[in-house]
């Protein structure tokens, strides 16, 4: 009788948990049972990883200096540095080719197909393609948890304040660009510079918009942001950022002559330097698809009489 009352007394302490109780015919207290925690192992919890999904030791480490220094030069070798050693050789070509370098030209955005349709195709396909090292530029900048957009300044996070300082700045560095271009004209060592060669359709103003962005988000990104980026963690010091960017820039027009080249020089000094303080590179995209919007698009527009008697053709 006793052992049976003491049977149902432990299944129901059981039932109910860690607390002591009493038997049914309440002759005494039973005893507390109780069940040993789970020892701490491999299934206890870990602790969360610092950082974006990564912990501290699983983070990548950062590239040396070598890497960096191949990476820059295969950027700039698939864009902005074959455009300046084209430069290069195109200007001993016109200096040793027996006219007078004044005498000569060059055309920007050239015509490419008698057939309107098949034009407009080279057109945009030249566009198009010439993005290419801008996106490899900006994948190379991105890291994770942070975004190369963000780190140059190219968001559209400040629009009027952006658009505001753009123009400043296209103001600021178009007339005196006008100025280098005219002195180098009246001296000889200027090329005659044709902005537009396509001929007038339907698309000829939206192409020529389309390849001023195109024009100033290459060089912007490539020549100011993503370089100087590179420099600086490549332990280079401020001056020696802002006259290499200027060098590539000029390096590259030198085609045009000896006008365009000091011109772009100066130009490439004060949009360093701007970018070295602000750490933007939209207000120079700004700037520089408002300059050649009104030199692309103002010279299709202005009729050939008259840019036969201002000297433009």
């Amino acid at each position: 009788m006793c052992t049976c009352t003491c049977t149902v007394g432990v299944e129901v302490l059981i039932s109910r948990g860690a607390g002591g109780t009493r038997d049914p015919a309440g002759s005494r207290t039973l005893p507390r049972v109780t069940t040993p925690e789970a020892p701490a192992g491999p299934t206890a919890a870990r602790p969360q990883a610092m950082g974006p999904g990564l912990a501290d030791d699983e983070r990548p480490a950062p590239p040396s200096a070598r890497r960096l220094t191949a990476e820059v030069w295969i950027v700039l070798g698939l864009s902005l540095l074959s455009s300046g050693v084209y430069a290069v050789i195109k200007i001993v070509d016109r200096l040793t080719a027996g006219p007078p370098l004044g005498s000569q030209s060059a055309t920007l955005n050239p015509s490419v197909s008698p057939r309107p349709w098949l034009d407009l195709t080279y057109q945009m396909r030249s566009i198009v393609f010439a993005l290419v090292p801008v996106a490899l530029a900006l994948y190379l900048l991105s890291e994770p948890g942070r975004s190369a957009v963000r780190r140059i300044g190219l968001e559209l996070s400040r629009p009027w304040r952006d658009l505001g300082r753009g123009v400043a700045l296209a103001a600021a560095i178009g007339v005196p660009g006008l100025a280098f271009y005219a002195v180098g004209r009246a001296l000889g060592i200027t090329v005659q510079v044709q902005a537009s060669g396509l001929h007038a359709h339907w698309w000829t103003v939206p192409v020529l918009v389309l390849a001023a962005l195109q024009n100033a988000l290459l060089e912007e990104v490539i020549a100011v942001g993503y370089l100087s980026e590179r420099l600086r963690q490549l332990r280079w010091r401020g001056p020696g950022i802002v006259v290499t960017s200027a060098l590539l820039r000029g390096s590259y027009h030198l085609y045009q002559g000896w006008g365009p080249f000091f011109g772009n020089v100066v130009m490439g000094v004060v949009f360093a330097e701007y970018y070295r303080r602000t750490r933007r590179v939209m207000p120079l995209v700004v700037a520089h698809t408002l300059m050649d919007v009104v030199a692309f698009v103002g010279y299709a527009l202005v009729p050939a009489e008259w840019r036969a008697a201002l000297g433009l053709s």
